[in-house]
């Protein structure tokens, strides 16, 4: 990387950054857009193909009515209007992993437009006008191997994988986004993970973005302070994590602000994201006229009817904005502590246990602690982790009832996660319970005044500080699996 780079904040007082924003989101429909192919992640290369997907003559798509679905609902919970009649175009470009060398896409007509979405940035409120939004199919996957990166630049040979071709996708594009000044790259991260956490409230989508079902073209332009002329842009493409789209745009501004104020042009182009933190160019960005659209001659237009519309918007969820600012208010939790259950991704898990029974801060608990430390160990997201809200409820109510204390609990957890049965039978499996018999707990607690009579002596004097040895060496001696409190009126007793 050998970019000249200004700093930030010399970039912010030098210029204005405008931002565009393209979220695409792969619907989680069985089939795929336009064939009954399987629409599943991670099976075997072109495992998941047909004459119309890949495009073979003869064949000839019909649009999947449950993607039309999915495309409404989206384009009324973002405040879209949706069209009385739209259809589909082919966008004719050199495609090397989708064998029709075009894709079926919209142009002119998309099926929702003029929408908008408030969100509030430290502090701030700033509106995002929806342009668009329009349903498409996703390309195929080329896999460059033989190299070290996993990249084309050291790749020895290409392949393709099909499979993806055809998937539904909807492709949520923004007006251009201005005066959001040194906070761009925070806005346009909060409007991704807006984005991601509507689309799993609607359910149309896993938006997992690692996978890339759902993912950004970052666009920005700089205007130099005080003017009103848009400058030229870059599109950074396919940014597929909320600190990769915040860092890829801090990084363009850097580096185009150090280009406009050595006198330099920006080039309109497409950029690369690289994870170790920087852009490299890709190729120079066709204007749409480039794309040759026309009509697709072997789909039909698609016209929802408006009982259609409302019956669909009778189907919307609670906005996600609007559950948010419930929740917290219910709960109790300060803002940096409820902004802690959004960013680890644990709102919908902590809901639903405190809906099995548990508090909201002992669902918390479980979930921003332990649960969320096995998820970083094994590398997968809290909702993937093989316990759910209910069984963390459940351990939360053992807990409560004296069954097992939090030390036990967490190993009540190890056998869930491992797959032996419900909380209380991981208990009674594992002999986890605490034990609350008096004549093995009072024959403990001689052994350890017994094995320690110096601390002992210093309880008999009245410094109960000291207890907290005794109390440790009894929990040893039954493996945990003691009250403590117990532990500690009975070591009173004994020592007088």
């Amino acid at each position: 990387m050998s970019d000249a780079l200004m700093s930030f904040d010399d970039a912010m007082a030098a210029f204005d950054p405008v931002l565009g924003l393209e979220v695409h989101v792969e619907l989680n429909t069985a089939t795929k857009m336009f064939c009954g192919c399987a629409n599943v992640f991670g099976s075997e290369p072109n495992t998941n193909t047909c004459p119309v997907c890949l495009g073979l003559p003869g064949s000839l798509p019909v649009v999947n009515a449950k993607a039309i679905e999915s495309a409404i609902r989206i384009g009324l919970s973002l405040g879209c209007d949706i069209a009385e009649w739209c259809r589909f175009a082919r966008k004719n470009y050199f495609y090397p992993d989708m064998t029709k060398d075009f894709q079926t896409s919209q142009y002119d007509e998309p099926i929702a437009f003029d929408g908008r979405v408030e969100l509030e940035v430290d502090g701030e409120t700033f509106v995002i006008e929806i342009e668009r939004a329009h349903m498409e199919e996703d390309a195929g996957k080329l896999v460059h191997a033989g190299g070290v990166t996993g990249r084309i630049g050291d790749a020895e040979y290409s392949l393709v994988d099909y499979n993806r071709a055809g998937t539904p996708l909807i492709e949520i594009v923004t007006r251009p986004i201005r005066g959001t000044g040194a906070k761009a790259p925070a806005v346009a991260k909060a409007y991704v993970s807006y984005l991601r956490d509507l689309m799993r409230a609607l359910g149309v989508s896993d938006v997992r973005m690692e996978q890339g079902s759902l993912r950004c073209d970052a666009n920005v332009s700089l205007m130099p302070t005080g003017e009103t002329e848009l400058g030229l842009r870059t599109e950074t493409k396919n940014v597929n994590s909320l600190r990769s789209i915040e860092a890829a745009l801090t990084y363009e501004i850097r580096r185009q602000a150090a280009v406009l104020a050595a006198g330099g042009k920006v080039h309109q182009e497409t950029r690369h994201w690289h994870e170790e933190g920087y852009t490299t160019p890709g190729r120079s960005k066709e204007q749409a006229e480039d794309y040759r659209y026309f009509p697709e001659p072997d789909l039909v237009p698609v016209a929802p009817s408006r009982e259609w519309v409302e019956e669909l918007r009778a189907t919307l969820p609670e906005a996600p904005d609007a559950k948010r600012k419930r929740l917290q208010a219910a709960w109790g939790f300060a803002d940096q502590e409820f902004a802690d259950i959004v960013n680890a991704g644990a709102l919908d898990l902590i809901e639903a246990t405190v809906a099995a029974g548990a508090t909201a801060p002992t669902a918390r608990k479980w979930w921003l602690t332990e649960l969320a430390r096995r998820a970083n160990e094994t590398g997968v997201e809290l909702s993937e982790l093989a316990i759910t809200p209910t069984q963390v409820a459940a351990v939360q109510a053992l807990v409560e009832a004296g069954t097992v204390n939090d030390k036990l609990a967490r190993q009540v957890i190890d056998g869930v996660l491992a797959g032996e049965g419900e909380p209380a039978e991981v208990v009674a499996g594992r002999g986890l319970a605490v034990v609350s018999d008096d004549g093995a707990l009072i024959s403990a607690v001689d052994r350890a005044i017994a094995a320690n009579p110096d601390v002992a002596a210093k309880i008999r004097e009245g410094k109960m500080a000291a207890a907290g040895a005794l109390i440790g060496a009894v929990m040893k001696d039954l493996r945990g699996q003691a009250d403590a409190a117990r532990v500690r009126e009975l070591i009173v007793e004994r020592l007088g």
